[in-house]
């Protein structure tokens, strides 16, 4: 196995990743290998599997919809949300049992994107998380450090790019409002997960 990780983006351990071979010189875009970490659309994507694989595909949001981070919320209340605090405590979360039972219940045919707005500089706690609890996933989407835009804007400009590379997304899970929105307007079926968490 070769130790292929986002180091770089978070200066925790290396989380390793199974990385197959080297991608071959030249390759197009639209292939990707296990272990890639690449810089599109505004965030930070990495590959667990090879792909995408043009089909379909569903999109889940982690926090509120995957994770309960129901706990971390107390940072986030008064006049000054405290979004590093909150950020820190990412890798703490429980399971959300409903989500994650129905990430259970898909069939091995659908490629399953992990679409969020926690920045790129958590990737390492996020990705411990999704080894701990054994979570399926193909593509991990995170937001550039740098990203300052709501959450919705920077899903969708995701969305797009990941349509263009051949993912037919039939569902996504999302507990934002804004979200919700933003990807239905799309002409994308998404469910509201009613978490009580709004970031």
């Amino acid at each position: 196995m070769l130790e292929q990780t986002a180091s770089s983006l978070d200066a925790g351990p290396a989380v390793p990743l199974d990385a197959g071979p080297a991608a071959p010189a030249g390759q197009g875009p639209g292939r990707h290998w296990p272990g890639t970490v690449e810089e599109r659309a505004g965030g930070t994507w990495i590959w667990q599997r090879p792909g995408p694989r043009p089909g379909p595909a569903v999109a889940f949001d982690i926090d509120g919809v995957l994770s309960d981070c129901s706990a971390r919320q107390r940072h986030l209340r008064g006049p000054k949300p405290d979004w590093e605090a909150f950020l820190a405590e990412a890798g703490q979360d429980p399971l959300s049992e409903g989500g994650a039972r129905v990430l259970d219940l898909l069939v091995p045919s659908l490629t399953v994107v992990l679409l969020t707005g926690r920045p790129a500089r958590v990737a390492q706690a996020t990705l411990a998380w999704l080894d701990r609890h054994h979570l399926r996933w193909d593509v991990l989407v995170m937001r550039s450090d740098a990203d300052r835009r709501p959450a919705s804007q920077f899903k969708t400009q995701a969305v797009r790019a990941l349509q263009a590379d051949g993912l037919d997304i039939k569902v996504c899970f999302e507990d934002d409002e804004r979200t919700v929105s933003a990807l239905r307007a799309l002409g994308l079926p998404t469910l509201h997960v009613h978490s009580g968490y709004y970031g």
